[in-house]
């Protein structure tokens, strides 16, 4: 009796251990299944001209406007960019994610460290310098001419903020074989040309 008392906990038990992972698997399956469905429906295109449904929205270059949340840049270790363009220390960010435009050393639109083809030496600045609303023609006719490699990249992107982070992060066009910086001055770019390659 006691025996049998046993085995039929154990079968018990490893019943819920088998229902729990096929519980799992199935909710795995179904998640993975939607990730695919909504990537491969990014990356559709449509027209006959197979011109790539862009989403990007370009501000106005309006920082008067009302705003009460920012997003920015996150990962600087002493500098942010916030989405109207400012570069402030990150002491000087405000509990709402916007640099405060009253701290002695926030600047927006700043192109400090950044060279006449678009490629800076400081992520924060690239972005900021990016957000200029005289660079809007220049990201559009990147956006129309991008190649397929970076079809996943930027047609996730909403807006000009993000398309300035994405494009200013570092990239294939800043490296050479793929392991040396083209030119460690000018490693972050959001112009249309790699930065130039610097003689060994």
């Amino acid at each position: 009796m006691m025996v049998l008392r046993r085995l039929l906990r154990k079968r018990w038990v490893l019943g819920v251990v088998f229902g729990l992972s096929l519980i799992y698997f199935l909710t795995s399956t179904l998640k993975q299944e939607e990730r695919t469905i909504r990537d491969r429906t990014l990356l559709e295109v449509r027209d006959s001209d197979h011109r790539i449904p862009w989403k990007v929205r370009f501000n106005l270059g309006n920082s008067s406007r009302q705003i009460t949340q920012c997003r920015n840049s996150i990962q600087g270790k002493t500098l942010l960019t916030d989405e109207l363009g400012y570069v402030c220390e990150r002491k000087d960010l405000l509990v709402n994610g916007c640099c405060n435009v009253n701290a002695p050393s926030t600047r927006q639109y700043i192109c400090k460290s950044c060279l006449a083809n678009g490629c800076c030496s400081i992520y924060e600045y690239c972005v900021s310098c990016c957000l200029q609303p005289d660079k809007q023609l220049l990201l559009e006719r990147f956006l129309n001419r991008a190649a397929e490699g970076f079809q996943n990249l930027f047609t996730a992107v909403e807006d000009h903020f993000e398309l300035c982070l994405a494009k200013c992060r570092t990239s294939s066009q800043s490296v050479q074989h793929e392991n040396t910086y083209r030119n460690p001055q000018a490693k972050y770019c959001y112009g249309e040309s790699p930065p130039e390659l610097l003689p060994v």
